[in-house]
């Protein structure tokens, strides 16, 4: 036989042995769901649309690492299982600037008053009035530049 088809061979034994060790070593997966006394947080814009698909980060008292990240469902909706008491921060920021920040507080007894989460609203102006602003602001800003530009122009 010649070297290259000796070679060959070699290869493909090889490869062989490696593809059978591999799928005799591999293991199998398992899994399970159960309903557990979790907590849902929901976060919202101000004008009722869910924040979906929002970054949120959960840290737990004992320490300044997250416990947990992960995001928002479509409907602005994240659950986490904490596994100590005290006051848990959970924040849940889009990309695009908007952040809701909640302190949870949650203890060993199960309470009437804790199974609500606390509602954490950001006090704004509606929007009509936020738009209002916006564009006076905009139109003040051209006017200035404009009159600086008239005033230093040639006669």
């Amino acid at each position: 036989m010649k070297p290259l088809s000796i070679l060959f061979v070699i290869f493909c034994s090889l490869m062989l042995s490696a593809a059978i060790s591999v799928t005799c070593l591999a293991h199998g997966v398992e899994g399970w769901a159960e309903k557990a006394e979790a907590w849902c947080v929901t976060a919202m814009y101000d004008d009722g649309e869910p924040m979906g698909y929002a970054a949120v980060e959960v840290t737990s008292p004992a320490s300044d690492i997250a416990f947990q990240t992960g995001r928002t469902d479509g409907n602005g909706q994240f659950a986490f299982l904490p596994n100590t008491e005290g006051d848990w921060e959970v924040v849940v920021e889009d990309g695009m600037g908007h952040r809701l920040a909640l302190d949870i507080p949650v203890s060993g007894d199960v309470d009437e008053e804790e199974t609500a989460a606390p509602t954490v609203s950001t006090t704004r102006q509606n929007r009509p009035m936020g738009v209002v602003a916006g564009i006076s602001v905009i139109f003040g800003l051209c006017g200035f530049f404009y009159g600086w530009k008239a005033r230093r122009a040639p006669s």
